[in-house]
């Protein structure tokens, strides 16, 4: 007689910042134009190519990404980042920060059903902070991350990895990952999340989220609630 296949439920949601829980409307490539302006980081190729790069690596750890556009160079890569993080900021303040909508009604939604939310970005820390603080979601989140916190930036498993560390959750299996990204998508699956799903309301498409290994591709990630309960992974006693 085969067994029956026990179900790890969640434990753990990993939410991607910019794209799926908060709205980038072309920021990053923004704040990559006026980098590779003030510092003559992408002169190495045609502007173009540059910018499908940027645009392919979305996601990703910004020094990595500005290390290749830089031909190795990671002084130069490291100018660059610092500029690009400055860039973002100024951005930000001459337009402020939205959520997706009904993202921070779906991050309450989960904690009532009993999960622990983190936040993970390729940002560095001071951009992250400045968006939590744009948004007011100090105190919404159990933990949010950067590279600078993990190791590496995606598509590598060190955001996840450390998120499951911090809260102390009891397997990799027991998590979901959520993003908009290929590199989102790409780090759940080498993380070993049990369940990893694309969201549509960020840099890339339902094909190019499928290929990469998603579970699922939802419309925004005020669907992963019930993305979870339709495949019972919710916490079997929620708390409120």
């Amino acid at each position: 007689m085969t067994a029956a296949l026990e179900i790890t439920r969640t434990e753990l949601v990993v939410l991607d910042m910019a794209g799926t829980t908060v709205v980038d409307d072309g920021i990053v490539e923004q704040a990559f134009q006026r980098a590779a302006e003030r510092t003559g980081v992408a002169e190495r190729m045609p502007w173009d190519d540059a910018l499908d790069y940027v645009r392919v690596t979305m996601g990703q750890s910004k020094i990595d990404v500005f290390t290749h556009l830089a031909g190795g160079d990671r002084e130069a890569a490291a100018r660059a980042t610092a500029a690009f993080e400055g860039a973002y900021a100024e951005i930000v303040d001459e337009q402020g920060v939205t959520a997706i909508p009904g993202a921070a009604d779906a991050i309450r939604e989960l904690k009532d059903a009993g999960l622990s939310v983190v936040l993970t970005t390729g940002f560095a820390p001071v951009t992250r902070d400045a968006l939590l603080d744009g948004l007011g979601w100090r105190g919404l989140v159990d933990l949010a991350l950067s590279p600078v916190d993990a190791g590496r930036g995606r598509p590598a498993p060190d955001l996840v990895l450390t998120a499951v560390l911090r809260t102390g959750t009891s397997a990799v299996s027991a998590v979901a990952v959520v993003g908009d990204t290929v590199s989102d998508v790409e780090s759940g699956r080498r993380a070993g999340a049990g369940f990893v799903a694309g969201v549509l309301t960020g840099a890339h498409d339902r094909d190019a989220l499928t290929a990469a290994g998603a579970d699922a591709v939802l419309a925004d990630v005020a669907a992963l609630r019930g993305a979870l309960a339709e495949r019972d992974l919710l916490p079997l006693v929620a708390t409120t």
